[in-house]
């Protein structure tokens, strides 16, 4: 017990050199980023200087170790009964891995265990038959090698008494074992996201479930019983995220990252889209290019113009196609959320799309694609993948919370990186999107009375708009199969003066107040996971 306190003390040498090594590794990854983050620190900026470090430090190799150091310092120990609860572990002997460590593990947790694959039980219908069917019975599905992690019992048997009865699988963090033993890789989920587990499995094999003999017997002919087990119970019931590191694997599935649709022209209702704007022809002309290049079978086009003073401005207005093109002159000061309000009250569309005009079209099928997912019962808001001209990502959903506020996740990524498992590039719910490029049905947006013009004139208006969404059932939906270029903020400028300063205090106050954004943790983001970056990074 002393050997372990000792390691896990983050006040020993040993592991003081660790925080010396993740810094040392930060530094050689991207040092005028580091000497920025010291630079911000020595002037006093400490706010810039953490959001800095927080990327930097919580993606180096060696961050893991030091979350491990700490997580194993308070990790639970003695003995709790749950009962009547137990559990027995099913080990998928084909699956390949070394079955003796995984049985180790599991004796260490006192978790019965059959070996399906084994002499004892060669297949899944004898492990059926041997397993003692008795009241809130739970099984732990695994592939050979794969171990847990300590307290696994404890923390399961506390999630259980917690859920209740109507819930049939629940599932834990979980991280990769290289060939020495060491960890790494850890994988912090999100709360159940019916529509990421489409494309990620990430329930497979980190999960206890409350399967019946006729769950078990319906996936004994399956090429991976395992998954499609997961699959039918996951299907039954909202899973329930217990976000503890319990167990440590030798693999896992891998996302799926899914083709564009084929959408018929008849699945695509009229779709009203609202563009607001001020002066900048160049980018509003791109924008409405784009528009009208965008295959879709009824667009009404609707730009709302916002005290245009430019004459190159106004005669492209004046120019535009009316049959196409309706223009609404908006006097006074920028509201984003009146301006909008305004004009889809106006709007014959059954779809709403909230559009910027400072962004610019890649594919003429991003709309169809979007609209799709609108439709569903269950969406709200969906929102688009967007880009800097530069090619990194601008937006990928929003997560409320970082930074007390609210930020856009896998900020400043490449597309075609890795990221977060693949998470930027995988349709999925989120708790919000940004407006810049939003589709909503008409009728969802009226019911909560669409923005709030009132407390978020510009900044977090989306942001409110999807939350109050969220609340009537209808979740927010990131499609990233649908990718736009945003030259964000190119048309109306940047708040750097002392009245923009001021307002968007203001905005953040009460984004805070009514959604305490500065306390809550978004169910799609983690609580091990940093506030403090846009990047999904461990919190050190």
């Amino acid at each position: 017990m002393q050997g372990r306190q000792a390691r896990n003390n983050p006040n020993t040498w040993s592991n003081k050199w660790l925080v010396l090594s993740v810094h040392w590794e930060a530094f050689c990854t991207d040092p005028l980023a580091y000497l920025t983050a010291c630079w911000w620190r020595v002037r006093g900026k400490k706010l810039r200087s953490r959001y800095q470090f927080a990327s930097l430090l919580g993606r180096t190799r060696l961050a893991y170790r030091l979350w491990l150091i700490k997580a194993g310092a308070v990790a639970p120990t003695g003995h709790e009964a749950f009962e009547p609860f137990s559990i027995i572990a099913l080990i998928d002997a084909h699956a390949g891995g070394n079955v003796a460590e995984s049985l180790a593990s599991l004796e260490t947790e006192d978790i019965m265990t059959l070996v399906v694959g084994s002499p004892q039980c060669p297949t899944l219908e004898n492990a059926v038959q041997q397993i003692d069917w008795r009241e809130n019975l739970w099984l732990m599905p695994l592939r050979g090698g794969d171990r847990l992690g300590l307290g696994a019992t404890i923390g399961y048997g506390r999630a259980v008494a917690a859920a209740g009865t109507p819930t049939k699988l629940i599932y834990a963090d979980d991280d990769l074992l290289d060939e020495t033993g060491i960890a790494h890789t850890p994988h912090f989920k999100p709360d159940w996201n019916e529509e990421l587990f489409r494309h990620h499995d990430y329930l497979t094999g980190a999960c206890i479930l409350r399967a019946t003999r006729a769950d078990l017997l319906a996936c004994a002919s399956a090429e991976d019983w395992m998954a499609s087990l997961t699959e039918r119970i996951a299907g039954q019931g909202a899973p329930v995220h217990l976000p503890k590191m319990l167990h440590r694997r030798c693999s896992r599935p891998l996302p799926v990252i899914p083709a564009a649709p084929a959408i018929k022209d008849r699945d695509l209702p009229p779709v009203s889209i609202i563009v607001p704007t001020r002066n900048r022809v160049d980018l509003l002309r791109t924008c409405l290019d784009g528009v009208a290049e965008t295959a879709y079978p009824d667009i009404e086009v609707i730009i709302v113009d916002n005290d245009s003073d430019d004459p190159e401005t106004l005669a492209y207005l004046n120019g535009l196609d009316p049959a196409r093109h309706k223009i609404i002159r908006q006097s006074g000061a920028f509201n984003f959320s009146a301006i909008n309000n305004r004009a889809a009250r106006e709007a014959r569309g059954h779809l709403l799309c909230l559009l910027n005009n400072d962004i610019e079209m890649t594919r003429p099928d991003w709309l169809r694609i979007m609209a799709v997912q609108a439709q569903r019962v269950d969406v709200g808001a969906v929102g688009a993948r967007l880009l800097y001209p530069d090619g990194r990502i601008q937006h990928a959903g929003v997560v409320i919370g970082m930074g007390n506020a609210a930020g856009h996740a896998h900020k400043l990524l490449q597309p075609d990186e890795e990221g977060y498992f693949q998470r930027h590039s995988l349709p999925q719910f989120t708790t919000a999107v940004t407006a810049a490029c939003l589709v909503v049905e008409k009728e969802k947006y009226m019911a909560v009375d669409g923005l709030n013009e009132m407390d978020f004139a510009v900044a977090f208006n989306d942001v409110d708009f999807c939350l109050r969404l969220n609340q009537r059932g209808w979740q927010s939906f990131y499609e990233p199969r649908a990718t736009l270029i945003h030259h964000e903020s190119v048309s109306r400028g940047l708040d750097r003066d002392s009245v923009g300063a001021a307002r968007f205090a203001k905005e953040l106050s009460a984004l805070q107040r009514l959604w305490r954004t500065d306390e809550v943790t978004d169910p799609f983001h983690h609580p091990q996971l940093s506030r403090a970056s846009e990047k999904f990074v461990i919190a050190l």
